[in-house]
């Protein structure tokens, strides 16, 4: 199966106004639409859409309504002109422990019947309730690697940080590794802030689960504890607090993404 675990660094490096870094490991679930219901049916610690040591809701992602997350993200890539023909969809998350989460992104993979990637859609959520999603479109033949990409910041997500500015995205699809860069730039290019989350498979098992919940039982605690934590040291820093503006009407963004160019042979 595609569904497993992947265990993983998170960094963060900030550059302006002031320095400033963090790091800490966390587990992910990559979960796929059409294996979920058949991983919950057979692990007795994992569930869908109700209470377990470990769960998936669907409520938590895409619409936020428990509707179907296949019908909702396979409307927004068809509506950008891609029909993935019935491909895999899927995510990558923090699970829901002892029912609660908080996911600060969800990275969604659109797959075509050759298992090709052809859709990467980036689901951003900021502790004070609001949401945004960015659709790329990859080019239909890759040669094993996603150019970087990126898309002008939408979502207000740190307060310490004005609305301005764009992100640049490296991206290493889930395979045996997962690997995601995220580079957030001014209006001049100049880097304000680097994130990164590096991990490896796992396979979803009973035995697995048991050994991510007794290691890290407060794994989503620890993200929106973290998250905070790390927050009052910038502001004691000196950081400047940014009040919350109104999030954006517009539920999704698309973005085409180019071909790499390679170098000219010398």
């Amino acid at each position: 199966m595609h569904t497993a675990i992947y265990e993983s660094e998170v960094r963060h490096r900030r550059f302006q106004p002031m320095g400033h870094q963090l790091s800490y490991g966390v587990w992910s679930v990559l979960v796929d639409l059409d294996e979920v219901d058949e991983v919950a049916r057979t692990n007795p610690f994992f569930s869908r859409n109700r209470w377990n040591l470990v769960s998936f809701h669907d409520r938590d992602h895409g619409p936020r309504d428990g509707s179907s997350l296949r019908a909702w993200f396979d409307h927004h890539v068809s509506a950008a002109g891609l029909d993935l023909e019935g491909g895999a969809v899927r995510l990558l998350v923090f699970p829901r422990i002892l029912g609660y989460t908080f996911n600060p992104i969800t990275v969604w993979f659109g797959y075509d019947r050759d298992e090709r990637l052809r859709a990467v859609l980036y689901e951003v959520h900021n502790t004070f309730g609001h949401a945004h999603s960015h659709l790329a479109i990859l080019p239909e033949d890759l040669d094993g690697s996603v150019p970087r990409h990126g898309f002008d910041k939408t979502l207000h997500v740190s307060p310490f940080f004005d609305q301005i500015g764009r992100y640049r995205i490296t991206l290493d699809p889930p395979t045996d590794d997962y690997g995601i860069v995220i580079e957030y730039l001014d209006d001049d290019g100049a880097r304000l802030l680097t994130a990164s989350q590096r991990g490896h498979r796992v396979e979803l098992t009973a035995r697995s689960l048991i050994r991510q919940f007794f290691t890290s039982p407060l794994l989503t605690l620890k993200v929106v504890g973290g998250i905070h934590w790390e927050a009052i040291k910038l502001f004691r820093k000196g950081a400047k607090y940014r009040s919350v503006p109104t999030p954006p009407s517009d539920e999704l963004e698309v973005t085409w993404v180019e071909p790499a160019v390679l170098p000219s042979p010398v």
